[in-house]
């Protein structure tokens, strides 16, 4: 099996390995490419305190009216779109260039989170989110467990 089909078979490779060769599959694999151009996914960091869930995602270059958070029974999905197009008109030619990027992810939401309260916020790239926990599920977190 070449070193190529191992990069690519993410079961062969764990996913360090595949980020570490990713600058390598870029230059000599179009694969994950379309015309050209590679596709992202943001990355996002999730914590959990007593109090809630919270979600970052980073995602710089938008604007806060680009994002669409939708939370559906048990399903929260967070997606983005933005396009853009520039024309510039010099001399004998017209010089077009148009960009579209989107993403779209969705979380399980655990039964503790309040549907009902949850925040969104954009800031300096990193699209922030709140999800509390329901009071119950707070009072239930810590509990002290007796040896026998």
């Amino acid at each position: 099996m070449s070193t190529r089909a191992l990069i690519r078979n993410g079961s062969t490779l764990p996913t360090v390995f595949e980020d570490f060769f990713k600058p390598w599959n870029e230059w000599f694999d179009n694969s994950s490419s379309a015309l050209g151009r590679t596709l992202n996914m943001p990355a996002v960091n999730i914590t959990e305190t007593k109090e809630e869930f919270k979600l970052a995602f980073a995602v710089p270059g938008m604007k806060k009216d680009d994002f669409d958070v939708n939370v559906d029974g048990n399903m929260l999905t967070v997606s983005c779109e933005k396009e853009e197009s520039k024309e510039e008109k010099e001399h004998q030619y017209t010089r077009k260039e148009y960009n579209y990027s989107s993403f779209s992810r969705s979380f399980s939401l655990p039964d503790e989170v309040s549907k009902d309260n949850i925040h969104a916020s954009y800031t300096d790239g990193v699209l922030y989110l709140q999800l509390p926990k329901k009071e119950e599920a707070k009072k239930l977190l810590t509990k002290s467990i007796t040896v026998k």
